[in-house]
This record gives C-alpha cells, structure tokens and sequence, in this order.
C-alpha cells in the first residue's frame, strides 16, 4: 500500500501560526522532509514532537525526490516543510509532487501560513487579481525583460526581495514605475514586523542596511497606460514617429520612446530614419 505525501505549511515567523491539522500530520507522519533540518528541528521541538528528519532542498532536490518516492511506495506517510510559510511557493516540492503524480501517490495539501498572501491582504492594493513573480531574476537580459513586463502589468505584483539586494531593485523600480505604490513588507509576523509606503524615492532611504527578510507589493498599471501601449504597437513605425512628434518631443527623445515601446535596441529604429 502506498504512502500519503502531505504538503504542510508551517509558520513564516510567529510559532504560534500553525493550524491544529498540520501538528496532528507532523506527530502522525513517519517521516519529515525539510528545507533545512536544524531550522525543523526548533518548530518540533516547540510542538514536542520527535521524527525522522530528512533533508531537502533546492541542492539536492532532484536525488532526494528519489529517496522520498520509494519511502512512500513502501508505505511510509511523509510530510514535506519549508523553512517558513506553504512548501513550492519560490520553496522546494516541486519535483517530488511531480513523480507522486506519475505514481498515482496522494497528495494531501495543509493549508497554512503563506507571506505573499499576508502581504498582499494589507497592502491595500487590488487583490482580486494579483501576479506573484517570487525572486526576480539574476540574469541581467531575463531580469530586464522581467522588469519591463512589470512596467506594463495592469494586476497587482508580489516580489520576494533579500535584504541585501533591496535598494538596487528599488532603484530600478525609481526609474520604471515612479509613479506607481509600493508597500514594503518587513519581517511578517515577527517582533520587527513593518510596513512601509510609498513610491519608490520615497522608499530609498529606508533601504540602506537593512536586517530582515522583504516582499514587495506594486500596484498594477492603470489600464489606460497598457491601452495606449496597445495603441501604439498598431500603429506602422512611421506612425509611431508621428506621434510622439506631435507631442514636441526631440529626434533621439522619440527614437528612445519608439525603441522602448517596442521592446528592441534603439540603434535598429535609428537606423530606419537615417
């Protein structure tokens, strides 16, 4: 008989954020599989409960998956954690819930605490529709083209941002979106729990050195500005220089707009009106 995989969310911060449900599957289970096994280890022995720790992280992932499938085909209930929050969201578990799939092993998720949604419920944004973007990208090209689609998104955005990297994505956002909210949200559920508002110059100075874990949340674009985009990738290039012409805007200033609009290098429309 096979084994049950539970998904089990834990707290982001404050120990007592975890549902009565998940310390019944974490005294029950046979084994726990953890992002970091000491960092467990404290939340079980906060719970007074002592199980088999297995470790499982975005390192080894893809072997340990391994390991966990054939536990659960020979029986065993395994639960999976993260160091803080829902397991998969920007966490690991993604692969063993893949193979589980393939191996018709059920798949029990407990719902718990998840900081995109904590920060999003306060920060007073749209939360009908929103978009989570997790970490943004280390590639400069992929990071660029993540940043642009952030400028155009109509829906409200969660980033999760380290600490040490907050000022410079605050700073590109000072010069993509500066007139568009943001809320800071510092260290959820914590004793140093902190939102901060504003647009991004207003949000710089709190960013030099910085302790604590971040999630930014963007208000969305107003749909006027992602229609006018619209608009302008209809129109034949020609056009497009027309319009901005009419604006009174400069050969290079329209040159750069066109370019931008388009999402190409500037020197390609430069060369079209040599």
């Amino acid at each position: 008989m096979l084994g049950d995989l539970y998904i089990v969310a834990t707290p982001i911060g404050n120990l007592e954020d975890i549902t009565l449900r998940a310390i019944k599957v974490l005294k029950e289970v046979d084994i726990i599989a953890a992002e970091d096994t000491r960092h467990t280890l404290k939340l079980l022995n906060h719970l007074e409960i002592s199980k088999p720790l297995i470790s499982y992280h975005r390192h080894n992932e893809e072997t340990r998956s391994e390991d966990l499938i054939k536990y659960l085909e020979e029986g065993k209930n395994i639960a999976i954690v993260s160091d803080a929050g829902t397991p998969v969201i920007s966490d690991p578990g993604e692969e063993v819930i893949k193979e589980a799939i393939k191996k018709n092993i059920k798949i029990i998720p407990i719902p718990g605490a998840c900081a995109l949604i904590n920060a999003l419920i306060v920060s007073g944004f749209n939360a009908k529709e929103f978009t989570f973007i997790g970490f943004l990208p280390l590639n400069n090209k992929l990071r660029k083209e993540k940043m642009e689609e952030i400028k155009d998104e109509t829906k409200t955005m969660i980033i999760y941002e380290a600490p040490h990297k907050l000022k410079a994505t605050i700073e590109e956002f000072k010069e993509i979106i500066p007139n568009r909210n943001i809320v800071l949200a510092k260290e959820l559920t914590k004793i140093h729990e902190n939102f901060y508002r504003g647009k991004a110059s207003e949000l710089l100075e709190i960013c030099d050195n910085v302790k604590g874990e971040f999630i930014i949340v963007i208000e969305g674009a107003e749909k006027k500005e992602n229609e006018e985009l619209e608009f302008l990738k209809d129109l034949d290039i020609n056009e497009h220089y027309k319009y901005y012409e009419k604006q009174g805007m400069e050969k290079k200033e329209i040159i750069k707009k066109i370019a931008k609009d388009r999402k190409v290098p500037k020197n390609e429309i430069y060369k079209m009106f040599l």
